[in-house]
């Protein structure tokens, strides 16, 4: 039996995520704001007969993400593989967004990293078979992501973050926790379809295999990276997008 931890994963590519994991046997540790969707998640992820959990928290509160953590190891016993995808969108300019917005998009994407890779990076490491991480970067990450609603200048730095820490901790955890980031183009998901449901048309002229994204695309690459062997990758981004050329 094997444990995963999936922050964000109430709904979108967070709960296709779990889908993923679930049908490779891995028990499920939901960690969200949304009661509703991870109940309902929870139901799913039982009916394929798996153990699921789920944990309201603010991803952006480190003891949150330490009494969390600390739960799932007393409840579930071990575990094996993190997926960061909790993560907020901000499409504000530089001259309109507050201090208080930008600070939140970066606790809500970037220090939410920090904070559960913080709590479960000494689990991994006393377990023979160690971990792996995964978090969820951006398309915008590299591009900056200029004419995306969703990720003006907060949002891209936040994402961008991800990648340095994902490459600086590779290094750090060397071949004990196994740590890659992902990099998603346009997704539709319940936050991405209100976003760009109007520019469909316009995003896809942009996309070499002619449609969006689905969570179920980027899912596969998360079930690859926390179940492949042998596995050596660590500190890498792969982008999910399509080839996406326009964004």
């Amino acid at each position: 039996m094997k444990v995963a931890v999936v922050t964000g994963g109430a709904r979108g590519i967070g709960r296709a995520c779990c889908h993923a994991l679930a049908k490779s046997g891995f028990d499920i540790a939901i960690v969200d704001l949304l009661v509703p969707e991870m109940e309902r998640t929870r139901g799913e992820l039982r009916a394929l007969g798996r153990q699921a959990e789920i944990y309201e928290a603010d991803v952006a509160s480190f003891a949150r993400a330490q009494e969390v953590i600390a739960e799932v190891k007393r409840k579930l016993g071990r575990i094996d593989f993190l997926l960061n995808d909790a993560g907020k969108a901000n499409p504000a300019s530089i001259l309109d967004i507050t201090e208080e917005e930008f600070d939140r998009t970066i606790a809500v994407n970037l220090k939410s990293c920090f904070n559960y890779i913080k709590a479960v990076a000494p689990i991994m490491l006393a377990q023979d078979s160690g971990g792996r991480i995964v978090s969820m970067s951006s398309l915008n990450a590299l591009s900056g992501g200029v004419t995306s609603a969703v990720s003006k200048h907060s949002y891209a730095a936040a994402k961008a973050g991800i990648l340095g820490l994902t490459r600086a901790l590779a290094k750090e955890f060397g071949g004990k926790i196994l740590i890659n980031a992902i990099c998603p183009g346009v997704i539709k998901t319940e936050l991405g379809n209100a976003l760009t449901r109007s520019r469909e048309p316009e995003l896809i002229k942009g996309i070499a295999v002619g449609r969006l994204g689905s969570p179920q695309d980027v899912a596969q690459m998360v079930n690859f990276l926390a179940t492949s062997e042998p596995c050596f990758l660590t500190g890498q981004h792969f982008v999910i997008d399509g080839f996406q050329w326009s964004c």
